[in-house]
């Protein structure tokens, strides 16, 4: 069992998932596989659902429902082989695993909104977030399409800005290769239209931000991929390397950053891979937009991935597959990129400076 530092000012906030997915078995599974962990989480979700899953993984630790941080912590005192567990909403009923349900996707917003605003306020550490469902949180009224998002329209209302007042980016990363996305959940249509000298821009600055915070003193080496074949070839096969890359990466090296590119998309991840002792030509590779970037880190293996919220004011990781439906129930699933996810969180929370947190500007 890893014995680990008791480093931490404030526990690391863990939220379940959606509740018909195998989000639950993954949190217990990462938890079975080093309970020292316990120490240092609280869980925010629901009991029931917790006690089913338990069950079924002959899981011999205990629960206790509490209703605050506070409360977390001095049950930790008491007895730190008990999991606490904030109880955000009444109970659920029992529903059917792998399947959407709006009572799911409901769930699972009220519990990251209640972690979010504990990180706000100083409460937890950071969050690790479980799967959501896309579909169960649209068939809840939710209008974000999955935690980026909306952790970023929370945050921002915590804060008072609006959301574009608080841009936020997604970095997947393994032990091989990062990447950071300049466009999230959109079409691919909608992800070319969004690749603008501004956003490429703020793309760039969130991520030299973010390893400045993880490294103090040292700039991240970053490679900027094309959007089209060949990053262009000179404008033949497109214009936006030329229009808007190019002319965001010229701003971004008189601010002081160190940028390369743009890189033809079909070399630059394999540049930047390291692969054992022989480091990669830059440490992270800012893609336009999602596949391009996730592809090749989960090409590499989902086992070892993590993805990172890049721009919120506090700490935000996952695990880097989704729901996984299709098994939920059978109790197969893989907690590896979980506790991927969970040992991320806790490196950041120890080591990095504190995230900056934005101004808060009144009309």
């Amino acid at each position: 069992m890893t014995t680990l530092p008791q480093a931490l000012t404030a526990p690391l906030a863990i939220t379940l998932g959606d509740p018909c997915g195998i989000g639950p078995e993954i949190v217990l599974k990462s938890l079975q596989c080093d309970p020292s962990w316990m120490n240092l989480v609280v869980c925010v979700g629901d009991l029931g659902v917790l006690e089913r899953t338990a069950a079924a993984l002959r899981w011999q630790k205990g629960f206790r429902a509490v209703n605050s941080v506070r409360a977390a912590l001095d049950l930790r005192r008491e007895q730190p082989h008990v999991l606490p567990v904030v109880q955000v909403g009444d109970c659920l009923p029992n529903m059917p695993l792998g399947q959407v349900d709006a009572r799911a996707g409901a769930a699972a917003q009220r519990w990251v909104e209640w972690a979010a605003n504990a990180a706000l306020r100083g409460e937890v550490a950071g969050l690790v977030t479980a799967p959501l469902h896309k579909a169960a949180l649209a068939a809840a009224g939710c209008p974000y399409p999955g935690h980026t998002e909306l952790l970023q329209a929370n945050a921002a209302a915590f804060l008072e800005l609006d959301p574009s007042q608080l841009p936020v980016r997604m970095m997947l990363a393994n032990n091989e290769l990062r990447t950071v996305l300049t466009s999230i959940h959109v079409s691919l249509r909608q992800a070319i239209d969004a690749i603008t000298v501004d956003s490429v821009l703020e793309t760039l600055r969130i991520t030299h931000a973010h390893g400045l915070r993880c490294h103090p003193g040292e700039r991240w080496r970053i490679a900027v991929a094309g959007l089209n074949p060949h990053a262009g070839e000179g404008g033949l096969f497109g214009q936006e390397e030329t229009l808007a890359i190019a002319p965001a990466i010229e701003v971004a090296l008189s601010e002081g950053m160190d940028v390369h590119g743009p890189i033809s998309p079909d070399t630059v991840f394999m540049r930047a891979r390291s692969v054992g002792a022989r480091p990669g030509e830059f440490d992270v590779v800012v893609a336009m937009y999602h596949d391009q970037g996730l592809i090749p880190v989960k090409y590499l293996g989902v086992a070892d991935g993590v993805n990172v919220t890049l721009g919120l004011p506090f700490i935000r990781t996952s695990p880097d597959h989704g729901t996984a439906f299709d098994i939920a129930g059978k109790y197969q699933a893989d907690p590896s990129s979980f506790l991927t996810a969970l040992k991320s969180a806790f490196a950041l929370a120890v080591s990095s400076k504190p995230a900056p947190r934005p101004a808060v500007q009144h009309e």
